[in-house]
């Protein structure tokens, strides 16, 4: 039989996929490279899709790069699970080598899980609430606001300076998506953020495993302070994988895992303003994608060292 070792790293390998957060490389690096710039930066969408974009991160950035190619990729199969209009439109557009994407397999299976499981639990909350407010904490190139267009009041996306001047040059978000380049731990973010007591989703995605408990509690804490009622989708990483196991794709970057946490139940006890009222795997998501994993996800090694989204409710 394989060793728990063996079966954490068979789980991480398929369900691990990394959205562009860039909170651990800052503290590590003062700057980033200067990004090259492009004559088409101010033009209109559909005006440029012939122009190629330079664009020069190193590090925890690639992540955000590499996720859209994923997300880009899965959309041009022809038995595509998700569709990503925006992420085929903006890798069309983009001067990069994606080679670190195309041969990162295992990283890519996860992205395309945890969009599935994500993508469902924020449409059914948009369902029951079409006048919420979301927040996209840590929201590097997600596209998840245009899949979801139409469903909410306003949403907005929320992270670094440094991530926010790439993606601006691809997006721009005036209403009713918005931009907010300023760090989840510092609470002045919420003043760029119209509240009025609407239903909110706060979504954390690929984020808190970079971070520690400390400053976890601060991101909570920001979001108890200013919303009387919220439901915020968290990914986690068990505390098993950040101890052990290192992932493909950002071995050579910046980032180290720092901090997990078992479970819904046991982050409750580090936020306790805040309940929760399920747990989501990503194998849910690999389902979709592999239905051996049916069998697979029952299989104790794989539901305790899957990253799970955990409903968190205030």
């Amino acid at each position: 039989g394989s060793t728990s070792d063996e079966e954490a790293n068979l789980c991480l390998a398929l369900l691990l996929g990394y959205n562009a957060t860039i909170y651990d490389y800052v503290r590590n690096n003062k700057s980033l490279p200067e990004s090259g710039r492009s004559k088409t930066n101010k033009r209109k969408r559909g005006n440029h899709m012939n122009e190629k974009t330079k664009v020069q991160v190193q590090g925890v950035p690639e992540t955000m790069l590499q996720t859209l190619y994923a997300r880009a990729q899965e959309s041009k199969k022809p038995n595509h699970h998700i569709y990503d209009e925006r992420a085929i439109e903006v890798v069309s557009r983009l001067d990069y080598d994606f080679s670190k994407a195309e041969s990162d397999k295992a990283m890519s299976l996860g992205v395309i899980a945890r969009t599935i499981v994500l993508d469902k639990l924020v449409g059914d909350f948009l369902s029951h609430y079409s006048h919420a407010v979301v927040l996209n904490i840590a929201c590097g190139m997600d596209t998840r606001c245009y899949r979801m267009e139409g469903k909410y009041d306003r949403w907005y996306n929320i992270d670094l300076p440094e991530t926010m001047a790439v993606r601006s040059r691809f997006f721009e978000e005036r209403g009713p998506i918005f931009q907010i380049a300023k760090s989840a731990m510092d609470a002045s973010y919420m003043d760029d953020i119209e509240y009025h007591g609407e239903p909110v989703l706060v979504i954390i995605e690929g984020l808190t495993m970079y971070l520690s408990e400390a400053d976890v509690k601060q991101i909570f804490d920001i979001l108890d302070k200013r919303f009387s009622k919220a439901v915020v989708l968290v990914e986690t990483m068990s505390p098993f994988v950040v101890k052990h196991i290192k992932e493909k794709s950002i071995e050579k970057s910046a980032a180290k895992f720092s901090w997990g946490v078992k479970n819904g139940a046991a982050l409750e006890q580090v936020i306790p303003r805040f309940k929760n009222k399920r747990d989501v795997s990503l194998v849910e998501g690999m389902k979709v994608l592999m239905p051996i994993y049916k069998v697979i996800g029952k299989i104790p090694a794989v539901r305790n060292f899957s990253n799970k989204i955990c409903v968190m409710k205030k």
